[in-house]
């Protein structure tokens, strides 16, 4: 290694190097045009924590008390790698200096340039990036409803999307807690992978289709923002999280949900649910139904949110072929035969949804004791047939709850569980069911048979259960199968008043 003397009056060429993606700063110089392999100074830190978008730069040199001059003899710069060499020769050299107080001049100005170089190239690196990195508007994002947010305040606003502040992993994104600086709102950014070649669809999707609904069971979409790296979202916090985690990871009984609770929970999803298919401007179909993507608000109302897999088309319509997608459980038969997604697909995510709240198990139980309860809703109908409904609900709930409503769910679980799409009811029938402004009807229909018969035809060879009001008590009746599914099938008529 060569000693360099700054006070000798000679030129020396200094080369400032960062790397945007480690962060790291490298600071090398020499008397010569010849780089040295190791830099001088070598210091990792994050220039975008310092330097603002917009600012006036300036440079000084300064030696403290001691008096000195200071010259840029020249400088170059590139942003995509190694800036021009400088032809040292023809610069004009400053004259030796002949006192002392030259040579501490000289001194002064050989460490006030390699400052200078510093700053210099420090802040264009950062103009540079803050220019390369800009938020990208292309053609269609000029038809996107919501507000768009600076890259720069959902990155103040959810400390550089620091790991502590992960709420949660979604699909196609991570979602972080955040709160925006200037006015103190608490939000929920979801940060997906601009690189995954399923997320910019994804994306687009849900801007597109939640952007402009408003509904109070849905989670409201406040805006978003792209950059050249990153697609974000950004939606109202939910403080209490999702449906799933009360569910199923709460070992605090303080923190079990009460029938009462549950109940309202389905009727707000039920609600923002016939909303999508009924009462916007096109027919949204979800196609992720599930208890992760159920959110509770600061009073524990259900809204449906995460639109990544949404579909639009319009009403009178159908919508085309799709690949299957979804979550096991929660998928219709009908759509890894055909293809086809209908609303009547939603409702039969909604019917496993419903099952798996009033239960307090999944829809597919890899945990499950025995092979009977491996799958919901079979499991639910056969403990209907054998009369034990009460060995269905959710033990957490430790006997409180509604007797003619939990009813009604199980009953209505059923029917929106069925096999066939035209025997499960419509979105709008569910509602009417849930605030009790038409009774259901008497019979239900075996969810995985339903195929087998219309709904004239005596039970015989089929799985029908009924709730009889006038029953004071359980009536069990078998008859052989047709197909000889289980072997034996029943017809049930069970009371409230019995159970």
């Amino acid at each position: 290694m060569v000693n360099i003397t700054m006070k000798d009056g000679q030129t020396i060429q200094t080369w400032i190097d960062y790397d945007p993606t480690t962060h790291l700063i490298n600071v090398t110089i020499s008397l010569s045009k010849i780089k040295p392999r190791k830099p001088l100074i070598s210091y990792k830190y994050d220039l975008s924590d310092i330097l603002e978008e917009k600012m006036y730069v300036g440079f000084a040199g300064s030696t403290g008390l001691l008096a000195s001059s200071h010259y840029v003899l020249g400088w170059s710069f590139n942003m995509s790698g190694p800036a021009v060499s400088l032809p040292m020769p023809p610069l004009p050299i400053p004259s030796d200096a002949t006192s002392k107080r030259k040579e501490v001049l000289a001194v002064s100005l050989s460490t006030s340039l390699a400052v200078f170089f510093v700053l210099v190239v420090l802040v264009a690196i950062y103009i540079v990036f803050r220019i390369k990195d800009r938020d990208i508007i292309e053609e269609w994002e000029l038809t996107i409803g919501p507000h768009r947010y600076p890259y720069h305040d959902l990155r103040k606003a959810t400390k550089g999307f620091r790991d502590r502040e992960l709420l949660g992993r979604g699909g196609f994104g991570r979602v972080y807690h955040g709160v925006l600086p200037k006015s103190d709102t608490q939000i929920a950014v979801k940060r997906i992978n601009h690189e995954s070649k399923q997320g910019l669809p994804e994306f687009v999707a849900e801007i597109a289709s939640i952007g402009r609904l408003r509904h109070r069971n849905l989670v409201q979409l406040l805006g978003w923002c792209r950059r050249r790296g990153d697609l974000l979202l950004v939606y109202d916090y939910m403080p209490y999280g999702s449906l799933e985690k009360y569910l199923f990871d709460q070992p605090n009984q303080s923190m079990v949900l009460s029938w009462d609770q549950r109940f309202r929970i389905i009727k707000g999803v039920a609600s923002g649910l016939l909303y999508l298919h009924e009462g916007w401007e096109k027919v949204v179909i979800h196609r992720d139904i599930k208890a992760s993507n159920v959110l509770l608000d600061v009073d524990f109302n259900g809204r449906l949110g995460d639109f990544g897999l949404a579909r639009l088309h319009d009403h009178g319509t159908a919508l085309g072929t799709t690949r299957v997608v979804g979550t096991l459980g929660y998928l219709a038969p009908e759509m890894s035969r055909t293809g086809h997604v209908t609303t009547s697909s939603d409702v039969f995510a909604f019917g496993a949804l419903l099952l798996e709240v009033v239960c307090g198990r999944r829809p597919i139980d890899h945990k499950a004791s025995t092979p009977e309860e491996l799958v919901l809703v079979d499991w639910v109908w056969q403990k209907l047939n054998e009369g034990n409904i009460m060995d269905v609900l959710d033990p957490k709930l430790k006997g409180q709850f509604n007797e003619s409503e939990m009813i009604v769910l199980i009953k209505l679980g059923l029917m929106c569980s069925s096999d066939d799409p035209a025997a499960r009811p419509s979105m709008r029938l569910v509602v009417r069911y849930l605030e009790g402004e038409m009774p259901l009807p008497q019979v239900v229909r075996a969810p995985s048979l339903s195929n087998d018969r219309n709904h004239d035809e005596p039970p015989t060879g089929d799985y029908v259960y009924s709730f009889a009001s006038s029953s004071s008590g359980v009536s069990l009746h078998s008859y052989t199968t047709r197909e000889g599914l289980r072997g034996i099938g029943a017809y049930a008529s069970v009371s409230p008043s019995t159970m």
